[in-house]
């Protein structure tokens, strides 16, 4: 393989390789993905993300494969981050970005942030999807400590855990196994939430395909929709990640916007070892 130029972008720590795929087709096996990712042998991210020529008139095509290999939907850290790629580098203030969940409209917001909005949040069992029909609001789903969780597709799986404390759950030993749980046909990204004031959340992710990540954006707003719906927020929240906070509005049309960061961290060129 050719060297690679690539970017190192986060949003909140939640960290990406961002390969620009637009000129010449950039098309990379599960083991170059983890490779790319791998924070000793390679780069290293939670995420590799390939840009490509847009496939249904958007500005482009966003491309998300894991740390493990695995091609996911959705990721809105990563979508924030290459809206400000793309908007520094158009001089636009407004983007549309192609996703395999969709397509995402992102705006510039105050203060240098980047607001998203992530689609339909979906609530549907067959909609996250769940292997057996239930009650998204208290799914029949339990590990060790974590129970009655809440369902939320944002283009990707998740399951809401409310708890008193979310920094007292082991989500590296809990998180694995309620990701591969067969409930979820697909897996599941698994949060952890708890309350910490008037519309504000606590939130750990374990991310599916990636592991326990400082911030998961699809994560928080699956987050906010989910405690709107058990009604310990409001559709207004603030989400603080380990990275820092994500600001979600969960709007009545069903939409969630979701506004926070990017940044790049630095640029360079990766050979296949």
């Amino acid at each position: 393989m050719m060297p690679l130029a690539f970017s190192k972008m986060h949003g909140l720590g939640n960290d990406f390789v961002v390969l620009d795929g637009r000129q010449a087709p950039i098309t990379l096996t599960a083991t170059q993905a983890r490779l790319l990712a791998d924070r000793r042998r390679g780069i290293g991210c939670d995420q590799v993300i390939v840009i490509e020529p847009p496939q249904n008139g958007g500005d482009v095509f966003m491309r998300i494969i894991n740390a493990d290999g695995s091609e996911v939907e959705a990721c809105g850290n990563a979508t924030r981050c290459v809206a400000s790629t793309l908007m520094n580098e158009k001089g636009a203030s407004h983007l549309v970005i192609e996703t395999k969940a969709g397509s995402l409209t992102a705006m510039k917001a105050d203060k240098g942030l980047i607001t998203v909005d992530m689609g339909l949040a979906q609530t549907d069992w067959r909609e996250i999807p769940v292997a057996t029909e239930c009650d998204t609001l208290h799914m029949p789903l339990q590990q060790g400590i974590l129970r009655d969780p809440v369902g939320t597709s944002m283009g990707n799986p998740h399951a809401t855990f409310f708890v008193a404390n979310a920094e007292d759950i082991p989500l590296h030993s809990l998180g694995p196994l309620l990701e591969n749980d067969p409930f979820f046909p697909g897996r599941a990204n698994i949060g952890v939430a708890s309350l910490e004031g008037k519309d504000c959340l606590r939130l750990r992710v374990w991310e599916r395909g990636a592991g326990l990540t400082q911030a998961c954006g699809s994560g928080a707003c699956a987050a906010a929709v989910a405690a709107a719906r058990r009604g310990l927020t409001g559709r207004d929240v603030t989400v603080r990640t380990d990275g820092g906070n994500l600001v979600l509005n969960w709007r009545e049309n069903g939409h969630v916007l979701m506004t926070g960061p990017a940044a790049v961290s630095f640029v360079g060129l990766w050979t296949e070892p």
